[in-house]
């Protein structure tokens, strides 16, 4: 029987913690049926990393920009490379990038100038942003909504169901990890039964936010599955199914859909 095909819109691949195997970890996950991978840079280094990874495997994507937590880091020459790398045909969009106010490690100023100014890229590139959001919900809606004619995903979406249906109005998609497989998860289930399967995505955020029965382990792209399967219960479908939809979701929204498969 054929494997389901998976899509992880949410990785970080380059990370320390898979100095050791991390080879043998994509081909793995890419052999159990994890079609296609983004790895996500959150700073210049990262970026870089992002990139390369993307350049060795032909079935893995990069995002690249400046995370909240590095927005103090963010400057002219960093603008000048990401540039270079935001132009990589295998760059995919802008992010991951945001507001975080839980460990506030970049000044609340500094990250929503950083925010609004790779925003503005974005929108002259017209990219995608992938859109990180931590007890900062006012000033990213505020920020988001500036930009009327940029789209793209909040990830490892933790928001109220409120607004999540602002931000579906606005035309963002929401993007579920592991925590919706945790036992207090139910604010994310409550967003996941109400919103509408089209603007749904999955990811791992590896190597964080393990699923169960994993968690406390170094998460990985190939437990994406369970996080697929956690999904297609919630909205009632079968494994199968989610898989589809998620996966082609993600395909549209990256604007992969558009090059050729090996079903075309």
């Amino acid at each position: 029987m054929k494997k389901s095909k998976l899509f992880d819109t949410h990785t970080h691949l380059h990370d320390e913690w898979f100095d050791e195997d991390r080879d043998q970890i994509i081909l793995d996950a890419h052999n159990s049926g994890v079609e296609l991978m983004v790895d996500i840079g959150t700073n210049m280094q990262s970026s870089y990393d992002a990139v390369a990874l993307a350049e060795k495997y032909d079935f893995i994507y990069a995002a690249v920009g400046f995370h909240p937590h590095d927005a103090i880091d963010y400057n002219e020459e960093t603008e000048s490379e990401l540039m270079k790398l935001w132009n990589h045909p295998k760059n995919l969009a802008i992010g991951e990038i945001g507001l975080d106010y839980y460990y506030d490690h970049s000044p609340r100023d500094v990250q929503q100038k950083v925010f609004i100014r790779q925003m503005e890229i974005a929108r002259q590139l017209g990219k995608k942003v992938i859109i990180h959001s931590r007890e900062a919900t006012e000033d990213t809606l505020k920020i988001l909504r500036m930009f009327p004619d940029v789209t793209g995903v909040v990830h490892c979406y933790s928001g109220s169901l409120e607004t999540a249906k602002i931000l579906i109005k606005m035309g963002y998609h929401l993007s579920f990890t592991g925590v919706v497989t945790y036992k207090n998860a139910a604010k994310s289930l409550e967003v996941v039964d109400w919103m509408p399967i089209d603007m749904l995505m999955a990811e791992t955020d590896s190597p964080y936010l393990t699923p169960v029965p994993f968690r406390g382990k170094r998460n990985d792209s190939g437990k994406v599955n369970l996080v697929v399967e956690k999904l297609a219960e919630i909205k009632g479908l079968t494994y199968e199914e989610m898989a589809k939809i998620t996966f082609d979701n993600a395909l549209k929204f990256f604007g992969l859909d558009k090059e050729t498969t090996d079903e075309k």
